[in-house]
Order: structure tokens, then sequence, then C-alpha cells
């Protein structure tokens, strides 16, 4: 049976770590690379590094911190935030990340996903997508896709454009619930459920991690191939190890932390 991975989230913001609730409240929470290694040696068993404003702000991934996080980490290691073309997958990917996640840039060019999978492979591509639930639709429908770090609505749904960027060639899909994000109330099962039933891709489940229990539910009854959260491993509220003892009890398979 395959492992259940557990993925540290690193949400960057000039140059360093935040976190915030539904993408909003931003606080400090370290330097990246010492996040990074804190959550690599606990057990985690990838991390995700995100530049939250790189779209927003209409500029590159700062890739000195890439380096400097690359430096630090035994653990595959995911870079987002700020890719537009193949130019900057390559220029990501040379500062010594293993995946490149990809947005904003996906949705206005799907066509970018294929290119980048060419050149380094599907395995190598994780298209991010941020979900907001449509008001007054079922508990499992309608989920809107926004882009620029949450604060621009498409009008896509996210079933959808999930289904099309498998289709372009994406190696795994990073699912956000922008309703749960930072809130620690628990992943949004039924909206990951969804979209792991409609692809055939691993789907990462993000937003709302807040327990032990909460990963549990969302690997039995979202089907996650993979659980990622922030603030409940940047504040100390669980441990890695830990956690991965309970999933363990509670039999979820998962990698031992070395």
């Amino acid at each position: 049976m395959l492992t259940k991975r557990i993925i540290a989230c690193l949400d960057m913001d000039g140059g360093r770590v935040v976190k915030g609730v539904r993408f909003k409240n931003l606080r400090d929470a370290g330097d990246p690379a010492e996040c990074a290694t804190a959550h690599a040696r606990q057990g985690a068993d990838e991390i995700v590094l995100l530049d939250i404003t790189a779209t927003s702000g209409n500029r590159k991934t700062l890739l000195d911190a890439v380096r400097g996080t690359a430096r630090s980490l035994f653990v595959p290691f995911t870079v987002g935030g700020g890719i537009r073309q193949l130019e900057d997958a390559a220029a990501v990917f040379d500062a010594g990340a293993d995946k490149i996640a990809i947005n904003s840039a996906a949705v206005r060019d799907p066509a970018l996903i294929g290119k980048i999978a060419g050149r380094f492979g599907s395995q190598a591509v994780v298209v991010a997508i941020d979900a907001r639930k449509v008001d007054g639709s079922p508990a499992d429908k309608s989920f809107e896709v926004f882009i620029a770090g949450g604060r621009v609505p498409t009008g896509r749904d996210a079933i959808q454009w999930a289904r099309e960027a498998a289709a372009c060639g994406a190696g795994e899909i990073l699912l956000t619930s922008m309703d749960r994000d930072g809130t620690q109330s628990g992943f949004d099962c039924g909206l990951v459920r969804a979209v792991a039933e409609a692809v055939s891709i691993p789907v990462i489940a993000s937003g709302g991690a807040g327990s032990a229990r909460d990963f549990i539910e969302v690997f039995r009854d979202g089907r996650a191939d993979a659980a990622l959260a922030a603030s409940i491993f940047h504040f100390g509220i669980e441990n890695i190890a830990a956690l991965k003892r309970e999933l363990h009890h509670a039999s979820v398979p998962v990698r031992w932390p070395c």
C-alpha cells in the first residue's frame, strides 16, 4: 500500500515565512531555511515553498531564498510563486527545487503545463488550485478557482480545471480550500474527494489542518494522496513525528521519520 505523505508548507513573503487566515492577516513564522530544516527533521515527507506575493507583485520568485532552503534539505522540495514561463521554471530548478508549483500562469495559459512537463517531466509539475465554495452550492460542488494569491476570481470551476490541468500534463494537484485556510477547522473533505475522483494523478489536500483527526479524515474520506499544513507545524501545535505515530495507530500508512 502506498504511504500517505505529510507535507509542510512555507508561505513566503519578502523572504520570510508567514501565515494567515483565509489568505489574510499574515504573521511572521521565521526564516525559510530554518523552518524547512526543522520540519524535515521532524519527519515531513516533503517541503513546499510558496512565494505568495510574487504573482500579485508582478515579480519573479526569490531565488536566493530558494537556494538557501534547498541547501538545507534532504527531502523533496517544491517551489511556487512567480513562475510565468518555461525559463522561470528552469531558474527555480537550477536553484535547487525538485518540483515547481504553478497556479495563476497555468490558468491563464494551460499550455505552459505541457511545456514544463515536456522538458522536466510531469512528475516535476504541480498545479496549485486555490478554490472557494460558491455561496448556496451543495457541499461537494461548485468551487470557484482564484488566482494571484487568492485575490482574483476566475469564474472557473475547480473540479473541471483540475481535469484540464491533468490532461495538460500536470503530475500532481495541490488543492487549497480558501474557506478553510488557516482556520484549523479541518480539511474540506468533500472538495478533496470530488477532485480526487475526477483525476488520476495524486491530489494534495491543503487548508484547515488542526489536528491528527483532520489528517485521518482527509486520507480516509477525502481520498487524498498527501496532506499539507502550515500553521500547526510552524507554531508548534502538532509535531510531525507525533502526528505520524497517530496516523500509524489509525492504520494510515506513513513513512517513519529517519
